[in-house]
């Protein structure tokens, strides 16, 4: 049984979400879960939330169709970031000949797929 969860519109990038992604790809939940808050970047709790997230929705669906669900044999199955809408926010910065550049961030898209049964996969999906 799977079950996924999304974190739509981070304010992070995708590449520096990735490199978090990859230390817990594979992995089980609660190992993930004390990984994380040691990785020395600052979407690492964001993650974490995903991951958690996942983690409860695979609980309520176990429980939805009577199964039981040990917590320690929830694991990672993929998890990946992508790159989502280069949205200019309502700040400026100076521009040539006094004109104002609105400020872009990168923002991202990040997935966890969780499943009660170890499956290793490869990147991404």
């Amino acid at each position: 049984m799977e079950a996924t969860a999304y974190g739509r519109f981070q304010r992070y990038g995708a590449r520096k979400v990735n490199q978090v992604l990859d230390e817990i790809r594979g992995k089980a939940v609660l190992e993930a879960e004390e990984i994380l808050p040691n990785i020395p970047r600052i979407s690492g709790k964001m993650v974490a939330h995903v991951v958690k997230s996942a983690a409860a929705n695979l609980a309520n669906k176990a429980a939805k169709q009577g199964k039981p669900l040990v917590p320690e044999k929830v694991y990672i199955k993929s998890c990946w970031a992508t790159i989502g809408p280069l949205g200019a926010m309502r700040r400026v910065n100076p521009g040539p000949q006094g004109r104002a550049m609105t400020l872009h961030r990168k923002i991202c898209h990040v997935t966890v797929v969780v499943s009660d049964s170890y499956q290793k996969t490869g990147k991404g999906k």
